[in-house]
């Protein structure tokens, strides 16, 4: 079964073919994105109706990029999947449209994917994918979430950011820094060239006795500590910070993933979402893993952000695994707010 997978939710627009092998086991054969970092910075942030629009510029290329780079043709295809939500509304609409009108014109059925899912089940297409049961850590944008997962479709919400998530924690940390847009990535890189240890940043929820995130404060007391710098602060003293607030949010979310897994009493950890391609934050659990005789999994660097493989995978994972039948109802609907938890 071969599964077309697009993907429109934010500012990255992802088209990917992955197949399913006979013995259920999936294959990517070729993936191709798209990213609108740049078209963004100038306004500090994802402006939704350009998002929008450099969607539907992109989204049919992509999708002809692919099929070249696999060395197939779309009467090949059997399922075209899309991301259904959570997302950017306007975005969101020109996936799922571009999806159900490539489908209904090659009288394919479709089948529309839950976003964080994707990120979700992306370790499986690594050199190193995990096994049913594990603990999932997603860090994707707006969403910092421990789940129990035991199957396709089978997640039970362990604890979730009651404010702001940790990727969010980290791009507004860098803009209080005047780091840019993105800010996640040039926080980190930044973090390298200072001490961790510089500056005493609260770690929020770290004690709580739950498995729920707080990373608002944290934002708060990064502000507080910037402004006790001065006008100018030196270069030293930014690195400084940067690596600090990095240490704060690093700390919760390993202690907090540690934890997840004693409550569920697994030995399998999987992280994913765009915050977990940190090198800080893979060394931290590596070697808190490796302590224990625990196992940790990632999805290949590249697959950490926005992509159409994830969707193209959990398609395939879904539909092998019997837990979602395509449709060849060409009518759509997308879902901007979208609880992982509500899906089976």
């Amino acid at each position: 079964m071969n599964v077309l997978g697009i993907e429109s939710s934010c500012d990255e627009t992802g088209v990917a073919l992955v197949s399913s092998l006979g013995n259920g086991v999936p294959r990517l054969r070729a993936h191709a994105l798209h990213t609108q970092v740049q078209m963004h910075q100038a306004y500090g942030g994802v402006v939704p109706e350009l998002a929008s629009r450099d969607h539907i510029r992109r989204v049919l290329p992509l999708a002809r990029e692919v099929l070249a780079q696999a060395g197939s043709t779309l009467d090949e295809v059997d399922v075209v999947a899309f991301t259904r939500g959570p997302g950017l509304a306007g975005a969101l609409l020109v996936g799922a449209g571009v999806a159900c009108a490539l489908a209904a014109a090659l009288g394919r059925p479709t089948l529309g994917v839950h976003h964080l899912e994707g990120h979700l089940l992306s370790p499986f297409l690594s050199a190193d994918p995990p096994e049913f049961p594990f603990v999932a850590l997603l860090v994707s944008g707006g969403h910092t979430q421990l789940m129990r997962v035991d199957a396709v479709g089978s997640y039970e919400l362990l604890g979730e950011t009651i404010d702001d998530a940790a990727g969010e924690a980290f791009d507004k940390s860098a803009k209080l820094l005047g780091l840019g847009y993105p800010g996640g990535p040039a926080l980190a890189r930044l973090a390298t060239q200072g001490r961790a240890d510089a500056y005493a940043l609260p770690r929020p929820l770290l004690h709580s006795g739950d498995l729920d995130f707080s990373f608002a404060g944290l934002k708060t007391a990064v502000l507080t500590q910037h402004r006790k710098l001065g006008p100018e602060p030196t270069a030293a003293q930014v690195a400084d910070l940067a690596a600090s607030t990095q240490a704060a949010i690093v700390e919760v979310l390993v202690k907090k993933a540690l934890n997840a897994l004693k409550t569920a009493g697994l030995k399998r950890l999987v992280v994913s979402g765009g915050v977990g391609a940190n090198a800080e934050l893979r060394r931290q659990l590596d070697e808190a893993a490796a302590r224990r005789g625990w196992r940790v999994h990632y999805p290949e660097l590249a697959l950490c952000t926005d992509n159409g493989a994830m969707i193209a995978l959990a398609a395939a994972m879904r539909l092998a695994a019997g837990a979602s039948q395509a449709t060849k109802d060409y009518a759509f609907d997308v879902r901007p707010r979208w609880p992982l938890a509500e899906i089976s």
